[in-house]
């Protein structure tokens, strides 16, 4: 059975810049990452058609308070796969994730630091905005949806007015989705493994499920090791 993880996030105002940045690996800060694999988008409005970074700037500045400026679905891919192959599932599911919402899509693919495995991932990240075809600037993209008339207000949000039951059903039939791009990638390179997107329960596996550290925690752990390590030599001396 080929690795499967799915997860979802959101992000508040302010923060949407700074983690395009850390997704695409732009800036010193992330200088270190050499993982990048490769950089896609869609969607955005004209004044940032080829430039999304502008647009989460804007998102910063003008989205609404307290509202969630951004969504991001953090996808492993199988590493049964090559680079170009898991590039264009990465795309084919991008597209299914996003549907008309501005998206930014980054493959990330580095070698697990405990495990020393490929970890093929992606990161899409997006906004609940969807477009439309209506022109509006940057400030007032991000305004209230005015449903009498469109060409007044913002982008109308896709998850406005839906339920947590409606988003639940939304998420599992989306990961259900994810898992059908996946095998047909898989089945598309001649290859027999598959992956599965039920729970372990659900598919009858008596076995707890792994936890994804992250680099963070990782790291820490590294350190950890490594004074550990430290310790037990200079008990030697």
């Amino acid at each position: 059975m080929a690795n499967y993880r799915v997860e979802v996030k959101s992000g508040k105002k302010g923060t949407c810049a700074e983690h395009s940045r850390y997704d695409a690996r732009i800036g010193d800060k992330w200088e270190d990452r050499d993982d990048l694999i490769g950089l896609e988008f869609g969607n955005f409005p004209e004044w940032s058609q080829d430039k999304p970074l502008l647009f989460w700037k804007h998102a910063d500045k003008h989205e609404r308070k307290n509202a969630a400026a951004y969504r991001e679905w953090i996808i492993s891919l199988p590493s049964e796969l090559d680079h170009e192959q898991n590039m264009r599932l990465g795309r084919r599911i991008a597209l299914r994730v996003a549907g008309p919402r501005p998206w930014q899509m980054a493959f990330h693919g580095p070698e697990g630091r405990l495990s020393g495995n490929p970890n093929p991932h992606i990161h899409v990240m997006t906004s609940d905005r969807a477009t439309d075809g209506i022109p509006r600037p940057p400030q007032q993209y991000f305004r209230r949806y005015n449903a009498r008339h469109p060409e007044r207000g913002g982008c109308k949000k896709l998850s406005g007015g839906m339920t947590h039951q409606q988003v639940s059903q939304e998420l599992l039939t989306t990961r259900e989705a994810i898992a059908d791009l996946a095998n047909e990638a898989l089945a598309e390179a001649g290859l027999q493994v598959r992956v599965d997107h039920r729970s372990l329960r659900d598919q009858g596996i008596d076995r707890i499920p792994g936890i994804h550290l992250g680099p963070a925690r990782v790291k820490r752990m590294m350190g950890e090791k490594h004074q550990e390590h430290a310790a037990s030599k200079d008990g030697e001396d």
